[in-house]
């Protein structure tokens, strides 16, 4: 398990932002999996970061001083430290996003192509189900879009 794979999504955006805005310092090689680093914040957090056990990383910050917890600092260090993982991170993002846009789109025409097949009374009786149980705004679009009030 890696130091990515153990924090959250947040963690690993702000750690991302923070390897981009260079707020890594006085990074220093302790053997092949282990660093410490300085990562200003708020203030200025100290990071011991450990390739080979992610768990047994440390901050200083409040979030993560004392716990297991993979925080922002640790990642920023941790791309810092890592040739290309800032990259590998970014692309393996767009990779994935990519592959739910076209999930939704392949789930949009299945949807639509279902609707098509539907008889009139089962589609009354959906956008029913839809007014009632969908948030307000949507009832309301659609009464607004089709000029239907007072």
């Amino acid at each position: 398990m890696g130091i990515i794979s153990c924090a959250s999504a947040s963690a690993c955006w702000r750690g991302l932002d923070y390897y981009k805005r260079k707020k890594i310092k006085n990074i220093e090689k302790i053997n092949n999996n282990e660093y410490t680093s300085i990562v200003s914040g708020n203030e200025n957090y100290h990071i011991y970061l450990n390739l080979e056990h992610p768990r047994r990383s440390t901050c200083t910050c409040p979030l993560a001083n004392g716990k297991r917890i993979i925080c922002k600092h640790i990642v920023a260090t941790y791309f810092s430290v890592v040739p290309n993982s800032a990259k590998d991170f970014e692309e393996e993002q767009e990779k994935l996003q990519q592959e739910y846009e076209e999930y939704e789109q392949r789930q949009y025409k299945k949807a639509i192509n279902y609707l098509h097949k539907m008889s009139k009374k089962e589609l009354i009786d959906e956008l029913t189900y839809v007014f009632d149980y969908a948030p307000e705004w949507v009832y309301t679009d659609f009464v607004r879009r089709n000029n239907i009030g007072d």
